[in-house]
């Protein structure tokens, strides 16, 4: 019996999961919440101290004044006191500190970047066999106009064989966020099944 429960105990994964450019929504907490079920670890640390916008712009807009530099420090910093054998999610604006720290901070168990991607090169080079997942929708403005994130994604898959990009029809930025008006409840799920496989 030990056996099996150190086995299962083997498969939980440990995630720092960072928020979207409207703040740590209700939505990204129920998406955490949804992973902790599962019996994985999950921190979500708050890059905005504790504001929420309405709108993708107005978030922008206080990423901007911030300054993504400054919101992309409090990412790197928030995961300085956590194990090296994490994995790294963000989703969009997150996704700067998740790929930052899965690229450059050793030990990384996993990346899974959500409606955005950046190319590798930003962060030097992607480490040898680290496994990853790039979501988005596939006419997602953000994501997918030529010379975008989708190339970079592309490129990434093309220049390793551990890192899968999964496209998701429709238009949508933050798709799987259920506090959002944009939310696509059967893409979501989908996203969600596969974000535990990979953590499985």
């Amino acid at each position: 019996m030990f056996e099996i429960f150190g086995s299962l105990e083997l498969m939980m994964a440990e995630v720092v999961l960072y928020h979207h450019s409207q703040g740590l929504t209700d939505g990204v907490k129920a998406f955490a919440d949804e992973l902790r079920q599962a019996g994985h670890t999950v921190h979500t640390p708050d890059l905005y101290e504790g504001n929420t916008y309405g709108t993708l712009d107005e978030g922008m807009d206080y990423a901007r004044s911030t300054g993504f530099g400054k919101i992309a420090e409090r990412g790197v910093e928030a995961a300085q006191d956590l194990p090296a054998n994490v994995v790294y999610a963000g989703f969009s604006l997150g996704v700067v500190p998740a790929q930052q720290l899965a690229q450059t901070r050793p030990g990384a168990a996993g990346a899974l970047f959500y409606y955005s991607c950046l190319p590798a090169e930003e962060f030097g080079s992607w480490p040898e066999g680290l496994r990853a997942q790039v979501h988005a929708m596939d006419e997602d403005p953000f994501f997918a106009e030529e010379g975008g994130d989708i190339d970079a994604a592309r490129a990434l898959v093309a220049a390793t064989n551990s890192v899968e990009l999964f496209l998701y029809p429709g238009k949508e930025h933050l798709f799987a966020d259920a506090s959002l008006p944009g939310y696509n409840e059967t893409a979501a799920k989908l996203l969600l099944d596969r974000t535990l496989t990979f953590l499985a």
